[in-house]
């Protein structure tokens, strides 16, 4: 028999958007084969590659940020960019040249930007609970989709995971099939939108406790 699936670090990335309906966020759907939440609506994210502890930002993670990362602020902050860019086409990065890009950036780089993250704000935490095919450690990070340095429309550049990719708003978006995790996520973003507090703590799902506390 297989042993439990390894915890493996993540990263997602929840962009915030102003539309005509109200505020909105960039969703998509997880096909129907996919092994982890076959067919779900999810916002762009993935696991932590070994490359991304080797790309130099054009603008870092706030210290005060990245202080609740230790050694795996950078690491994170760009597995969340890197993400965005192959799971929807979008950019957050500023103009940059890039020669040396490493395999797995190097899309990205051809783009003529290298990616910045000092808009990202941690927001969120989750663990998979037990018995899943695969578990993740996911740190959800938000970003003002302002900050973007593509069109928010275009996802012409997108890889295939992510089907129907569209900005959701966020009075609608319970009409989609959501993970829980996605669900948790996005409760946290709505209180947030009413207390911006920076100093909020951020919450962490582990299996099935929640904990408001920093981490």
């Amino acid at each position: 028999m297989p042993g439990p699936a390894p915890i493996r670090d993540a990263a997602t990335l929840i962009l915030l958007r102003e539309t005509p309906q109200g505020p909105s966020v960039l969703m998509g759907r997880r096909g129907a084969r996919a092994a982890f939440m076959p067919s779900k609506y999810v916002f762009p994210g993935g696991a932590l590659d070994p490359v991304d502890a080797t790309v130099p930002f054009a603008a870092p993670l706030p210290a005060h940020h990245a202080a609740r990362f230790g050694d795996k602020a950078g690491p994170l902050a760009a597995c969340a960019i890197r993400e965005l860019w192959e799971e929807t086409g979008q950019i957050l990065g500023r103009a940059a040249h890039w020669p040396d890009a490493p395999r797995g950036w190097r899309g990205f780089a051809r783009s003529g930007h290298r990616p910045d993250a000092a808009a990202l704000v941690p927001v969120f935490r989750a663990v998979t609970p037990p018995g899943q095919p695969r578990r993740f450690d996911a740190r959800f990070f938000l970003a003002p989709a302002e900050r973007l340095a593509s069109d928010p429309d275009d996802f012409a550049r997108a890889e295939d995971e992510l089907a129907h990719l569209h900005w959701v708003p966020l009075a609608r978006i319970g009409a989609l099939d959501l993970p829980r995790i996605t669900q948790l996520a996005l409760r946290e973003l709505c209180a947030r939108l009413d207390d911006p507090d920076p100093t909020r703590p951020v919450p962490f799902f582990h299996g099935t406790m929640e904990q408001n506390a920093p981490f």
